[in-house]
C-alpha cells in the first residue's frame, strides 16, 4: 500500500488500523474548545509526525493517521478529509480552510480489475508556508511547492510549483508570486 501498489483493503490487518484511527478520529471529534490539550494529544497519537502545534478542528475525518505526518504551525480548519493510504506531508506553517481534501488513495482505470477491488495510492506532498483554501482538493500524487496557495474550490490533478497561487477546476496557475 505505502509503495504505491495495489493492495487489498478488506485485508484484516488494515481494517483493523482503520477501526483504530476511526476510534482516535471519533474521540478528537468529541473533545471541546475547553479540550485544547487533550485534542493535541489526540493529534498526535494519530498523526505519525507532528511538529510544534499542531491544530486540528473537528470534524475531521482520515483512514489511517499514520501516514500523516506535519510541520510546525500545522492548521487545519473544520470538516478537513484526509484519505492517508500513502504518506501526506505538510511543511511547516502550513493552513488549510475549511473543508479541504486530501486524496492518495485511487483505482485500476481498467474497470475489471477495479470491480475486482483493489486500490493503490500515491504520496502528496506540501511544502512550508502553504495556504490550501477551503473545499480544496489534492488529488493523488501531487506536490505543492513552498509559499504557494491553492485557491478555494481548486482541484489540484498537477504539481504546483513554488511560489504560485492556482485556482480551477483543474487547478492552473494564475498569479506568481515574487
Amino acid at each position: 500500500m505505502l509503495a504505491g501498489d495495489l493492495y487489498d483493503p478488506s485485508d484484516a490487518q488494515l481494517v483493523g488500523e482503520r477501526r483504530e484511527a476511526r476510534r482516535l478520529v471519533r474521540d478528537l471529534n468529541a473533545t471541546t474548545e475547553d479540550e485544547l490539550d487533550e485534542r493535541a494529544d489526540l493529534v498526535e497519537a494519530l498523526f505519525g509526525s507532528t511538529g510544534a502545534e499542531p491544530f486540528v478542528e473537528p470534524a475531521f475525518r482520515c483512514d489511517y493517521g499514520y501516514n500523516l505526518h506535519v510541520g510546525d504551525g500545522f492548521f487545519a480548519n473544520f470538516d478537513c478529509v484526509f484519505l492517508d493510504v500513502c504518506r501526506i506531508e505538510f511543511g511547516d506553517r502550513c493552513m488549510l480552510g475549511p473543508g479541504v481534501h486530501v486524496y492518495t488513495a485511487t483505482h485500476p482505470l481498467d474497470a475489471a480489475e477495479r470491480a475486482r477491488g483493489p486500490e493503490y495510492g500515491k504520496p502528496v506532498t506540501v511544502g512550508d508556508d502553504v495556504w490550501v483554501g477551503g473545499r480544496a482538493v489534492l488529488n493523488p500524487g501531487v506536490t505543492v511547492g513552498d509559499r504557494a496557495m491553492v485557491a478555494s474550490g481548486a482541484v489540484v490533478t498537477e504539481d504546483v510549483p513554488a511560489d504560485a497561487v492556482v485556482q480551477g477546476n483543474p487547478a492552473e496557475v494564475v498569479k506568481r508570486l515574487d
